[in-house]
């Protein structure tokens, strides 16, 4: 497969929307890790949906998911005044 063509299946499978809010370095990347999330989370309802994964296993990659999009938004000190980041 050539160059052109693996970007397009890239593309194709991992969407990337347009980023309107503020930006700053930590905001772009909670965003893309937002979109990573939102994108594993649609592969797994619909692994889900079709009866290919098991409810319970679902749920405990989803909330693994959570978790780790969690940690990044605390890492990136999303959220918190700008005197907090001590």
């Amino acid at each position: 497969m050539d160059e052109h063509n693996l970007d397009d299946k890239n593309k194709f499978l991992y969407p990337r929307s347009r980023y309107y809010g503020q930006v700053k370095p930590e905001n772009l990347i909670f965003n893309a890790n937002l979109q990573e999330f939102a994108q594993k989370v649609g592969y797994i309802t619909s692994l889900e949906i079709s009866g290919k994964l098991d409810p319970e296993d679902a749920y405990k990659q989803i909330k693994a998911l959570w978790k780790e999009l969690k940690r990044s938004k605390k890492g990136l000190f999303i959220g918190e005044e700008p005197g907090e980041k001590l």
